[in-house]
């Protein structure tokens, strides 16, 4: 019996410690699954981003008529090398030569007219030293005379001026140094200075290019004149060129919220185009003033982006906008301070 006693004892005894673990592990069970926070950071993130960009000429101009007139000759062809003031093409009018004739002999007559009533207002200036010899009425009504036949002549002077400068309009010379990229006209055809459907020659400066790009807001906000630009065309079979940043048009595009910006290429021995197409490399290094936070920790909805912060251990939603973005973090501009915790891996049903 004494053996038995002993045995029970120990069982119960067995039995209470099981129990006690038992009571342990469910209080150390979790109770519920709490969120992955992250904190708030301040400090821009750097990035590099490709652009689709064009290759445009530095200068280019569409050469049309001054002057009404028939094509006489034509000295160039489309890719021919020309230099400023090069004679392109010789237009001939007739009807304008004849008017610059009319204007020259309509002046030299005015000229005869003015010089003939000068002289007599000058010998009844002298005659009329003479008391009585000469009406003060008389005297007067010559030097009126005087003036108008003088106003008459220059007056008749500028008009022969214009029509010698409409001739030189039939001489079209090159106003810079390029090359002729389009002809429309031939010798004999008629051109007429009213009509601008096409030119009849097309020049472009392809010795130097620009590289235009449009860039967005976010990332135009952090760049400035002489930042360097990395580029590749397909024609150089991936060759890496580079070149600086030279203007800004400092206007922002509210269709397509970017800033239009130009890269000055020189293209001596490149063979580059005007037209050829583009990729731009851009290192921005991110807004100083901004703050960032995880990739994952931005919400993107149709209506809105924001991030999700926890108030009383329930989330509350933030609106951000955003900025440069890397692999793994992203610039995030809102209501939010350095330190602050943010929910990543957050989605639009957490609520």
């Amino acid at each position: 019996m004494k053996y038995c006693f002993v045995i029970f004892v120990f069982l119960v005894t067995l039995s209470s410690c099981s129990d006690k673990k038992e009571k342990k592990a469910e209080k150390a069970a979790p109770v519920a699954p709490g969120y992955q926070t992250a904190t708030v950071e301040s400090g821009g993130v750097s990035t590099v981003v490709k652009l689709p960009a064009q290759l445009a000429a530095f200068q280019e101009v569409s050469i049309f008529p001054k002057v009404n007139g028939y094509v006489k000759t034509v000295g160039v062809d489309v890719g021919s090398k020309v230099s400023r003031g090069m004679v392109l093409m010789i237009l001939e009018a007739p009807e304008l030569e004849q008017s610059v004739l009319q204007a020259k002999e309509k002046y030299a007559r005015t000229r005869t007219d003015y010089t003939i009533s000068k002289d007599r207002y000058m010998r009844l200036l002298e005659a009329s030293q003479t008391p009585g010899a000469i009406s003060p009425m008389e005297l007067s009504n010559a030097r009126s005379k005087v003036e108008a036949d003088s106003m008459i002549s220059n007056a008749e002077k500028a008009n022969w001026q214009m029509q010698q400068t409409m001739t030189g309009y039939l001489r079209v010379s090159a106003p810079f140094s390029g090359t002729i990229t389009e002809r429309n006209v031939h010798p004999g055809a008629l051109v007429s200075s009213a009509s601008k459907d096409k030119p009849m020659l097309e020049l472009k400066q392809t010795d130097h290019l620009r590289l235009q790009v449009d860039v967005p807001e976010a990332i135009a906000a952090n760049l400035k004149n002489k930042d360097t630009v990395s580029f590749y065309v397909s024609a150089l079979q991936g060759k890496r060129l580079t070149g600086f940043i030279s203007r800004r048009s400092m206007n922002i595009n509210a269709q397509y919220r970017s800033e239009r910006m130009e890269i000055d290429v020189p293209n001596t021995k490149l063979g580059l185009s005007p037209g050829m197409y583009a990729d731009v490399f851009l290192y921005s290094k991110g807004n100083v003033q901004a703050l960032w936070v995880p990739r994952s920790a931005v919400v993107t909805s149709t209506e809105r982006k924001y991030v999700l912060t926890l108030d009383n251990g329930k989330p509350k939603k933030v609106d951000v906008t955003t900025g440069n973005q890397a692999a793994d973090k992203v610039e995030i501009y809102g209501n939010l301070a350095p330190g602050d915790k943010v929910i990543i891996n957050a989605t639009d049903e957490m609520n």
